[in-house]
């Protein structure tokens, strides 16, 4: 088996992996660079634009792993993409809303090669997205050669997919980005447990520590009570969510913490694309019953829209809990516009609950101490660090300690790391050599091929 990583810069982004087995090539994912612009955040589709692509595969929705499929497909009229169910649903819904983001930085950053694909496309490429069921094998031949390929819920995202490719006597599985907790509203990941010759791992928590007094249940737990020591002191708290996933999730926290009293009643709001997404969670659940969320959520919170005009530096008028896209405070977005309006009041608080990438104004933020000044460079606004700023691990990626596990009690000879940056990566690497030193493991240098 050959492999490529197509992601110019490695680490987490521009995520796409070319596969070579057998007599059958085929992509794992294109994904856009949240942190480049225009096409630059890219992958390197200039070494595989010459060649024939027996099918793609979609591990999951997010813009990383899903955004340059447009692009893809332009170049490769006859190449199919498979994925799961949960995600044939969500994927043209979230590839519309890049156009529109694309649309609007094109006004306010001068990119002028945006949007790098319209709705016309979208709507087209979409009658190539094929739906498959988890844990339902789908056999593959070309010629003589056989491919044989399955399915399982990885636990990340509504939809997310860990896939196992088998060919011939060989087994090679792709974790995707996973999680093995569960969540509110999603079950944990469900792989295989079984021998794999070969691993291709994401490692995007491997510079993290775990905390042993933590878990999931224990940090919902403190940010309910962290919600509570705010409404008491008539704060207001302001929470970046990732559109897919997270934001259901913490609205279906709320929601039960607001029945059972363990939150006092206070108003609500929410914007983003996460609202939208919420609809098509409710008939996700309703015909796989896969996710367990409903639109009853939104009606119990009594949702409100966020205030029109926010003015950095001048408290909103009415304290409550703001629920708000992106998770990592990207500029120009809704969270980003709230954390300019309370950042500078000692009463606010902003509390994370996710991955930031350490060069968002998220990851930045998080950075930032008490009375140190923090930046706003779109809005060209500065302040203190008044507001109490707190980080929740409710994050959809797995431990690494439990990656690791997972893949020594495969006994593979062989695993790629992938999706992570080189600190995660490194940890994953002395691990390996410590725990399984008989295993093989192989950090790809980005747009070299390398065989397995």
């Amino acid at each position: 088996m050959k492999l490529t990583d197509l992601n110019t810069y490695g680490g987490i982004g521009a995520n796409s992996l070319l596969v070579e087995i057998g007599k059958f090539t085929l992509l794992i994912d294109a994904g856009l660079n949240p942190k480049a612009t225009g096409l630059d955040g890219v992958p390197n589709f200039s070494l595989i634009r010459d060649r024939h692509i027996d099918f793609a595969i979609l591990t999951h929705c997010h813009l990383d792993h899903l955004g340059a499929f447009p692009i893809f497909l332009r170049e490769h009229p006859e190449t199919d993409v498979l994925m799961s169910q949960p995600s044939h649903s969500l994927a043209e819904r979230m590839l519309h809303n890049s156009v529109n983001v694309m649309k609007r930085q094109r006004e306010e950053q001068y990119i002028p090669e945006y949007p790098l694909f319209t709705h016309t496309e979208v709507e087209q490429i979409s009658t190539r997205f094929l739906p498959l069921i988890f844990g339902q094998s789908k056999k593959i031949r070309i010629e003589d050669d056989e491919l044989e390929l399955t399915f399982f819920p990885s636990g990340h995202i509504p939809g997310a997919a860990g896939i196992e490719i088998t060919h011939k006597h060989r087994s090679i599985f792709f974790t995707g980005d996973v999680l093995f907790d569960k969540q509110m509203i999603l079950p944990g990941a469900k792989f295989p447990r079984r021998d794999y010759d070969t691993i291709v791992m994401e490692t995007t928590h491997g510079a993290t520590p775990k905390l042993k007094e933590r878990s999931r249940e224990g940090e919902v737990e403190r940010l309910i009570l962290t919600i509570n020591k705010v409404i008491q002191r008539e704060g207001s708290i302001l929470i970046p969510v990732f559109a897919l996933g997270r934001m259901q999730e913490v609205l279906t926290i709320l929601q039960k913490a607001l029945k059972t009293g363990a939150i006092p009643k206070c108003p609500v709001f929410g914007a983003g694309l996460g609202m939208d997404i919420a609809n098509y969670f409710d008939q996700i659940a309703r015909k796989t019953g896969l996710v367990k969320f409903n639109r009853n959520v939104i009606k119990d919170l009594k949702l409100q829209n966020l205030p029109r005009k926010l003015q950095p530096g001048r408290d909103v008028s009415t304290a409550g809990i703001y629920v708000l896209g992106s998770g990592m405070m990207i500029e120009r977005t809704p969270s980003y516009n709230m954390a300019a309006s309370l950042l500078a009041h000692h009463h606010n608080a902003i509390c994370f609950v996710g991955y930031c990438d350490p060069d968002t104004p998220g990851g930045k933020l998080l950075e930032t101490k008490t009375g140190q000044t923090f930046l706003f460079e779109s809005l060209d606004y500065q302040t203190p660090v008044r507001a109490e700023i707190e980080k929740f691990d409710l994050s959809g990626h797995a431990i690494r300690e439990d990656l690791l596990e997972f893949a020594i009690q495969a006994n593979p000879r062989a695993v790629v790391l992938t999706h992570g940056d080189q600190p995660a990566r490194d940890w994953f690497i002395d691990s390996f050599l410590m725990e399984a030193p008989n295993i093989q493991v192989t950090d790809p240098t980005p747009l070299q091929t390398f065989q397995i």
